[in-house]
């Protein structure tokens, strides 16, 4: 007999996630327009006051060449300042002890950039360093190769642990390059064995360019679980460039993963080289043909799945779909979300779109309110 209960068919499927976003960082990164200081701001006081718990902040790489970024102090000082502090305990949020600040330090500079504002107060908790399997995808996004980009990842999480910072390691290319092209998952498990033998609090499991399927994604995510069953350290990072992610949410929490990331809108990708009304450094040229499709999985829509799944998640969601709205207007145009623009699955319906005449329609025929069938 089939069996119908979900969570005995994936018995390590969680009953609670945590979704992190990364909306200030990835999201805007990508934006060929620039977001202010101050709409960057509001929008992080919105998404904590609205749940989340673990937000990318910023990238303390080169502001120079990425103007997206050069506010990054900024950001950090507002959500450490006293007054942001005191307006979220009296929403019962502790900054201290309940958010988790994430700031990406791809290089060593950046790391001692990062180091230097914890020690002025202002810091973040968690920094995020990215080494690729597949080299020429690694070289692109770091500019230097593999062994000598692990050394470099060493020392710095050295440097954070005597700072108190955690250091966050991302396995890119899990799935497939879209320099190299195909890769071998068993690789993305080793990389992952070696962030954690070197120190890394955590690692992020990430499909930059969409290319991981639901199957694959559910045979990756099962074989890490198998190797390194502790949930804690694994966090989900899937972008969309098929429609296809949300299949593969599903399939990494069918495996066991209990950590996702994700942006309003779906916006995010590779940095902007033009902004506003001329070309920038960026991080060089684009790899893929059209900006409208890089983006990572809806904040909104991937809520919504969880939400209707019946898995705890933490979040006011319809206060997600409102931000989802304003977000549209200060990006001046349609993002991705259907959440957004549908809503959630209807439970009370909306009697005013019926057609006049049912209930008069059964009394005249003999039948009772709720007939279906003839008797």
């Amino acid at each position: 007999m089939t069996e119908y209960d979900y969570w005995k068919i994936f018995p390590r499927m969680p009953k609670k996630v945590t979704i992190g976003d990364i909306t200030i960082r990835d999201g805007f990164q990508h934006l060929e327009k620039f977001i202010s200081t101050q709409a960057k701001i509001t929008y992080l006081e919105e998404l904590i006051f609205a749940g989340c718990r673990n937000i990318e902040v910023t990238n303390l790489g080169n502001p120079r060449s990425m103007p997206q970024f050069s506010d990054a102090e900024a950001l950090l000082a507002h959500l450490r300042s006293d007054n942001f502090v005191e307006r979220a305990a009296k929403k019962g949020i502790n900054m201290a002890e309940d958010v988790v600040l994430t700031a990406i330090t791809i290089r060593e500079q950046a790391v001692d950039r990062a180091i230097e504002l914890k020690k002025r107060g202002v810091g973040p908790d968690r920094l995020l360093m990215m080494v690729s399997t597949e080299e020429q995808h690694h070289f692109a996004n770091s500019g230097t190769t593999l062994p000598n980009y692990w050394k470099e990842a060493e020392r710095c999480i050295q440097k954070c642990k005597a700072a108190g910072l955690k250091m966050c390691g991302t396995v890119s290319t899990i799935w497939g390059s879209p320099i190299g092209g195909a890769t071998q998952l068993k690789d993305a498990v080793e990389f992952t064995k070696y962030w954690l033998s070197i120190g890394a609090s955590d690692i992020e499991h990430a499909d930059h360019d969409g290319s991981a399927s639901a199957a694959d994604v559910y045979r990756y995510f099962s074989m890490i679980l198998d190797e390194i069953p502790d949930t804690r350290l694994h966090i989900a990072h899937f972008h969309e460039t098929k429609r296809v992610a949300a299949a593969s949410v599903l399939a990494a929490l069918q495996a066991g993963i209990c950590h996702f990331e994700a942006t309003l809108g779906g916006l995010g990708g590779q940095p902007a080289n033009f902004l506003d009304d001329r070309p920038i450094k960026g991080t060089g040229d684009y790899y893929y043909d059209d900006e409208r499709y890089v983006g990572l999985v809806c904040l909104e829509d991937t809520l919504v799945q969880i939400d209707e799944m019946g898995i705890e998640h933490g979040y006011d969601v319809d206060r997600i779909l409102w931000l989802g709205k304003q977000l549209e207007r200060t990006v001046g145009t349609r993002l991705r979300s259907e959440a957004m623009i549908n809503g959630r699955t209807l439970k009370q319906g909306h009697m005013e779109y019926a057609r006049p005449g049912l209930a008069k329609l059964k009394e005249t025929l003999g039948e009772k309110p709720e007939q279906s069938f003839p008797q």
